[in-house]
């Protein structure tokens, strides 16, 4: 049996606030190297306003921001007509990994997005994303029946003009 951590026990998960904004890009700063302030603004503008519905959480450790996750529900979307939602950003302090703070934000986004009826949550990784993608399936997400496709505009644009 394994044991039981105590931290995992303390972790409270609640709403993403617009106060947090600065904690938020500073977790990720620490994580990817760079500052990205105009994309979290804008992130956290859209995950508290646009749908109406604020599914997008925080953790906290001891009252330390810890992780969170910005996720958005969608009433049809690439011609998909149910509603769906979708998970931009997962991020946990890398101090705190190994914490369940990331399962502890699915579960609580689970919990959320089924008492609004919503029995779908969508994203998607890098290929080469190994830590993530063994959360992600730890977690029982699977490969979907959609295909992510990407169009290199500038080289589509060079086979173009000639």
């Amino acid at each position: 049996m394994d044991a039981i951590d105590p931290l995992t026990t303390d972790i409270v998960v609640r709403n993403l606030r617009p106060s947090d904004l600065e904690a938020v890009i500073r977790l990720d700063a620490k994580n990817v190297g760079r500052r990205r302030d105009e994309f979290f603004k804008l992130k956290l503008k859209q995950a508290l306003s646009d749908t109406g519905i604020t599914v997008s959480l925080a953790a906290e450790l001891q009252g330390i921001f810890v992780g969170f996750l910005l996720a958005r529900v969608f009433y049809g979307e690439f011609g998909v007509t149910e509603r769906v939602a979708v998970l931009d950003v997962i991020d946990v302090h890398p101090d705190f990994r190994g914490h369940h703070v990331a399962a502890s934000l699915l579960a609580q986004l689970r919990t959320n997005l089924l008492g609004l009826g919503i029995t779908t949550l969508r994203t998607e990784a890098g290929w080469d994303s190994h830590d993530l993608l063994a959360f992600f399936r730890h977690e029982g997400f699977v490969m979907a029946q959609r295909l992510c496709l990407d169009l290199d505009l500038k080289a589509t644009q060079a086979r173009a003009d000639r």
